[in-house]
């Protein structure tokens, strides 16, 4: 059960989030934005160690930066009409850690509890998301495309060399927001679909990891419950990873397919060149989650205890679509 506080700072979070996206001046839209960052703040801070405390200290002074940054540059834009407009995108791409302003997300989420990662990955990306898409114009389209190949390569690359289970899905939240950035540039309803369902199987994949209490690599042995529920504990991985005919593939489809008709050719080919890379290193996550076992220190499940690994199974609901014609309407 939650605590009152925790209820409270949870409750200003979604309320921070919904007055910036539905702000009608700049000024609002700031308001709010500061509010989901006071609210969050004290969630990842529940655990009162060090690296808890050390996370929260770091993603305040980095959420501080960007939205002093927004608040000078919305002044200057009742002066100049274009000039802050890109002061303004980069305090929003520092806000929701789209490279080359990254540097930030994978020493935080390491200090954070799953439960704080999935809404650091998701819930706070959507305000800064919506508040670019307000001030996207021609001119801005030069850098959101170097911002999105920029993140696709600093995701897919920066996950390579990583063990710790947290960084890695950091690194691929950055290559995951190069997709979003890029079916933003196409179609509003194209990166609403996309963030939903990236959401979607994000908690497919971090209950289980959560509910083990898994954090690095090696720990992926220690779950011990039967080879098939092992392996739809991390079908997510795959779905992740954009491999058909899971969930995932589904948006990354539709963002290929719309970037092709709008002759985006290279855009394309980089962005399927890096989901290609974090596919190869979620497919070493599940081979070593799958073939190694450690029976000394692993804890024996329950079937009541398996409930986590049948969440993966939302995965397959592309393969439903077919018999969905065979409903009578």
């Amino acid at each position: 059960m939650l605590s009152p506080e925790m209820l409270m700072f949870s409750s200003t979070l979604v309320a921070g989030t919904v007055i910036s996206i539905s702000a009608s001046s700049w000024f609002m839209a700031w308001l709010g934005l500061e509010l989901n960052l006071l609210s969050f703040i004290p969630l990842i801070a529940t655990k009162h160690n060090s690296f808890s405390s050390e996370a929260a200290f770091k993603y305040f002074l980095i959420q501080a930066l960007g939205s002093a940054t927004l608040l000078a540059s919305v002044t200057i834009l009742l002066v100049f009409p274009f000039t802050p407009k890109i002061l303004i995108f980069c305090s929003l791409m520092l806000k929701m850690a789209a490279a080359p302003l990254h540097f930030w997300l994978p020493t935080i989420m390491q200090g954070m509890s799953w439960s704080n990662c999935i809404i650091l990955m998701t819930f706070q990306k959507i305000a800064p998301l919506i508040l670019t898409s307000y001030i996207l114009c021609d001119q801005l389209s030069i850098m959101l495309i170097s911002v999105s190949i920029l993140s696709a390569l600093m995701g897919g690359l920066g996950g390579l060399n990583q063990t710790l289970l947290r960084k890695l899905m950091a690194f691929s939240s950055i290559n995951h927001m190069a997709w979003m950035l890029a079916a933003m540039s196409s179609s509003t309803n194209l990166w609403v679909h996309y963030i939903f369902t990236y959401t979607i199987i994000s908690f497919s994949l971090v209950i289980p990891l959560n509910y083990n209490q898994t954090f690095h690599i090696k720990q992926l042995a220690n779950i011990s419950i039967p080879h098939f529920n092992k392996m739809m504990v991390f079908l997510p991985l795959f779905s992740m990873g954009g491999l058909p005919p899971f969930l995932g593939f589904l948006p990354k489809m539709m963002v290929i397919t719309t970037l092709i008709d709008q002759q985006f050719f290279m855009w394309t080919a980089i962005l399927t060149m890096t989901a290609l890379i974090t596919l190869f290193y979620y497919v070493r996550l599940a081979i070593t989650s799958i073939t190694l076992s450690s029976p000394k220190t692993s804890r024996n499940l329950t079937p009541t205890d398996q409930g986590p690994a049948k969440i993966s199974l939302i995965n397959f609901m592309p393969m439903l679509f077919p018999l969905m014609t065979f409903i009578p309407i």
